[in-house]
């Protein structure tokens, strides 16, 4: 009978199907203690209110009598909803919208300037901004300039007072011309002024508007005109048969029942057990794909998205379905993007949508989905952002596209003004409001970023870029000290470099470990042959090779304590060790051996541990041909140094130092022709220009 397996089994084997298998950094119980903890909280906070759901509700049929017990007043809900339905229409409060205004005065000033042309031509049919009679046309010719300009300042003061009191689009264009008229009668004694005047004024004005919905007020007036014509209430009396058994339950006894406590409520086991699984498997989910895409992944950037999914959770449980998508799914993406990783953050965001309380259609008829379209771009964009200025980038074109979608569903009319997404997004403004506070959570995000980075070790692309800067103090000291060194290193990134980037490794990352993996022969340069001059050597005068190894031992030793010191991630950190690995001090142990044959072999091995990555393996092998390469003849031709370097790296291979680095042999192949597309470049040979004598300026 075949075994079943288990599902433990089932997710390790998951975990590690990628070819070859990565190795999965290990996680302690109180660690493992934590995150379940954790997704018990997002678990209970997402199902709490199916533990207790009403009985009944409006439309049931009542199983029991009910009297009541004291008088009382009970707001009658559903009348209170109808008379808010009611008063909406009439209490639209319209503002001045100084912005319409000032746009509407300039179109006057330019048709006024162009009725200045017609006054200044001596072409009479010349097309003015307004149809003029042969008698307008004669008394704006006749009149002097100073004139003119006095008529103009009138016919602007005047639509300065009109647009204080505001102008409606639907006004008919007459009224707008008698009421410019009845302005202008009182200080024009002229006909003709009077009618060019109010013809100017309606032919601008016209089905425009300069006022605008201000939902602040609106709401504000909504409450006072209910307050003021009373709040519906249903009076009960002691005693009042309120319903009797097998009656329906209408929203008002429903109102007056739940008032004096009698709508029982109980738990929905099977819809509570989903909902609470739901949330439990969403979260073990998120894990394992965050963990499948970064297998170095620690427990605390696990507990980091955990604890943003808790937030989330907690604010769609208070806030209902009145918040916003976007505010709520957007800022954690962007942050596990740069901190973790696309896939990982895509998880979060998929996850997040997942548990929301309310359905899609009940959120708005697209709100979740464009939301989840811009938490995505997110995803994708913030994980490749290589500096904070592409990130402020981001954080302000992104509301704003995601304004201008909202803006464009609203105003198709897709859905009916009834609909829940009518109810969310009434109105410009509101959506307006949504993405100046999206702006507002993203700059926030990105200004805490470096907080959270030493907090729960991110390593975002921003970060490594800055601890590459060669600028950097324990950098500089590298290049004064030990120059050699500092040299080396140079060499080495340019070989990892290109090595990453031919299998798709993390090129930022090889940089920037690259760059700090010797900085313990900071403790000592001269004991390494880079840094030596004049052929001085000083472990010639040690003439001890168990010291010599020793020595060759604490620049891993004093580079951790550097790293250390100084706060370097641990993922740079790591380069220290993993790039010698548990690597033989060749040289030092043949010393040896030729004075006692006997000598054991891991007395001149590096402590290691052997490197854990693709990107740690590439800097080991690059540190190991380096110098080979380096020492090549600029005769050598290109098959002797693919010879040199495949037999450094298969010594590597023998020796068991790539066994946890989850290097296939098709990337060894490609990374051996990465080296020698750079070794070409180093051998590549200036021209040679000829030198010239000084010609003396004083003949012998």
């Amino acid at each position: 009978m075949p075994k079943i397996p288990s599902l433990k089994s089932i997710w390790r084997n998951w975990l590690i199907s990628q070819s070859p298998a990565r190795a999965l950094m290990p996680w302690s119980i109180a660690n493992k203690t934590t995150l379940l903890i954790i997704c018990l909280l997002i678990a209970i906070i997402s199902s709490y209110k199916l533990l207790a759901v009403p009985d009944l509700k409006p439309g049931d049929l009542s199983t029991f009598d009910a009297i009541a017990p004291k008088d009382a007043q009970v707001i009658d809900s559903a009348a209170l909803q109808q008379k808010r339905s009611d008063l909406i229409p009439r209490t639209s409060v319209q503002i001045i919208d100084q912005h319409q205004s000032l746009k509407l005065k300039q179109e006057l000033i330019e048709q006024l300037q162009e009725l200045e042309l017609v006054a200044e031509s001596n072409d009479s049919d010349r097309i003015g901004p307004i149809n003029l009679s042969i008698q307008e046309r004669n008394w704006i010719t006749i009149q002097s300039k100073e004139k003119r300009n006095l008529w103009n300042k009138e016919i602007i003061s005047l639509a300065e007072r009109m647009l204080s009191q505001g102008i409606i689009k639907t006004l008919a264009n007459d009224q707008l011309r008698e009421s410019a008229s009845l302005h202008l009668s009182r200080s024009e004694t002229e006909n003709p002024a009077i009618t060019i005047g109010s013809k100017l004024i309606a032919n601008t004005f016209y089905g425009k508007s300069n006022l605008r919905h201000d939902p602040g007020r609106s709401q504000q007036l909504l409450e006072e005109l209910i307050t003021k014509q009373g709040i519906p209430n249903i009076d009960v009396k002691e005693g009042d048969l309120i319903i009797q058994k097998g009656e329906p339950i209408t929203q008002k006894r429903y109102d007056v029942l739940d008032y004096f406590g009698l709508i029982s409520r109980s738990p929905k086991p099977m819809e509570w057990f989903f909902s609470f699984g739901e949330a439990i498997v969403s979260c073990s989910i998120l894990i394992l794909i965050m963990r499948r895409e970064k297998p170095s992944l620690k427990s605390r950037h696990a507990l980091l998205a955990l604890v943003l999914l808790l937030f989330a959770q907690s604010a769609k449980s208070w806030f209902g379905a009145a918040i916003s998508p976007l505010q709520i799914l957007v800022p954690p993406t962007l942050l596990l993007s740069q901190g973790i990783g696309t896939l990982s953050a895509l998880a979060w965001m998929s996850v997040g949508s997942l548990l929301w309380p309310v359905s899609v259609s009940g959120i708005g008829e697209g709100r979740l989905i464009i939301a989840a379209i811009t938490a995505s771009i997110v995803a994708f964009q913030g994980g490749r952002m290589r500096n904070r200025a592409q990130l402020l980038q981001i954080a302000v074109l992104l509301p704003f596209s995601a304004l201008l979608l909202e803006w464009v569903l609203l105003e198709t009319e897709l859905t009916p003004s009834n609909s829940a997404w009518g109810r969310l997004a009434p109105n410009s403004e509101i959506l307006i409001t949504e993405a100046l506070v999206l702006g507002a959570m993203l700059m926030i995000t990105i200004l805490i970023l470096p907080i959270l980075e030493n907090t729960f070790g991110l390593l975002t692309r921003a970060r490594l870029l800055e601890l590459a800067d060669q600028e950097r103090p324990l950098l500089r000291r590298l290049s004064r000290e030990a120059p050699g060194t500092f040299e080396h290193t140079l060499m080495i990134c340019s070989l990892a470099e290109e090595g990453a980037r031919s299998i798709g490794a993390d090129v930022d990352l090889i940089r920037t470990g690259g760059l700090y993996h010797d900085i313990g022969k900071l403790h000592a340069p001269e004991w390494f042959i880079e840094n030596q001059e004049n052929g001085i050597n000083p472990h010639d005068e040690l003439n001890n090779p168990f010291s010599s190894a020793k020595i060759l031992q604490a620049h891993v030793d004093e580079g951790l304590k550097l790293a250390k010191r100084h706060r370097l991630p641990t993922p740079i950190a790591d380069f220290i060790p993993e790039h010698q690995g548990t690597l033989k001090m060749g040289f030092f142990l043949h010393k040896a051996r030729e004075k006692n044959p006997n000598v054991p072999e891991n007395s001149f091995r590096y402590k290691g541990p052997i490197p854990q990555s693709k990107e740690t393996a590439i800097l080991m092998l690059a540190d190991g041909c380096e110098a080979s390469l380096r020492s090549l003849d600029l005769s050598t031709d290109e098959v002797k140094a693919n010879l040199t370097i495949r037999r450094i790296v298969e010594s590597r291979q023998l020796d068991g130092q790539l066994l946890d680095s989850c290097l296939s042999r098709a990337e060894i192949e490609l990374i051996i022709n990465a080296f020698i597309s750079v070794w070409k470049r180093m051998r590549h040979r200036r021209i040679k220009y000829p030198v010239f004598q000084k010609k003396s300026f004083f003949p012998a």
